[in-house]
């Protein structure tokens, strides 16, 4: 078999850039038409609901049994691993279309599907808590100091700024809306441009309107020495013509 160009291996990791890309958005928009049909149908239980023992409105099973956590399978008996491995079977059965996780309640052996099953609601107790964490964290002009403007090329080739803190290695979106289209587009690929705020807090200019203007500037470039290269071969064809009659003694 030939080896490939690197050309060729750059076009075959675009492709399946491109199809990654298009694979994401076909998920985006199943988990978007999942919790539209969620809030449509009130499939998220309340607090209250939950406490009093209400089933999973996404599967019909209970929340949870309140038999204990599964313990590590090195560590179960015989009895509990034909209880765990039938409890897996019937889970595969129900959710082998699904492509998801699962989650399960602390102290439960109940397994939920993370596409069918909404997640157990907040206790008031750790929404007071969340609140805590997040009156706890600097301020937003703080903040701006530590991220960084990421440049997404999209599958519909539109390139779009995306914020993030600074300690991302990479963006991990999947998927994001693409202004230009007015649609969600999957991301083929990113770059680090740099700080997103200016010393004064203001936001930087996106690295893609520079990459336009440099884009036009740079089709210019090459139109004009488009035109120099054909006035050039007019010039050579009639400098050969000359020399050709000089030759001829014309």
């Amino acid at each position: 078999m030939a080896k490939l160009t690197e050309e060729q291996r750059r076009q075959r990791a675009a492709k399946r850039a491109q199809r990654a890309a298009l694979d994401a958005e076909a998920e985006d928009q199943r988990r978007r038409e999942r919790d539209g049909l969620w809030k449509r149908e009130g499939t998220r239980l309340t607090w209250a609901e939950y406490v009093a023992g209400e089933p999973c409105r996404g599967c019909g099973s209970p929340m949870r049994d309140d038999l204990g956590s599964w313990p590590p399978l090195m560590k179960m008996s015989e009895s509990e691993k034909r209880e765990y491995d039938e409890a897996d079977r019937r889970f595969r059965e129900r959710h082998t279309d699904c492509r998801a996780a699962r989650w399960s309640v602390d102290g439960s052996r109940v397994t939920h599907c993370c596409f069918c099953c909404p997640p157990p609601p907040l206790s008031a107790k750790q929404i007071e808590g969340i609140a805590k964490i997040f009156a706890s964290m600097p301020s937003r002009e703080e903040r701006k100091k530590d991220l960084d403007t990421w440049d997404l090329t999209l599958r519909c080739e539109h390139v779009v700024p995306y914020i993030q803190h600074r300690d991302n290695a990479y963006v991990s979106a999947r998927v994001v809306d693409c202004p230009d289209c007015g649609e969600r587009r999957g991301v083929v690929s990113s770059e680090r441009v740099g700080p997103a705020y200016s010393d004064d807090g203001t936001i930087r200019e996106h690295a893609a309107a520079d990459r336009e203007r440099l884009g036009q500037e740079l089709a210019a470039a090459e139109a004009k020495l488009a035109r120099q290269r054909k006035n050039a071969a007019a010039t050579q064809r009639r400098i050969t013509e000359l020399q050709e009659r000089l030759g001829n003694g014309s």
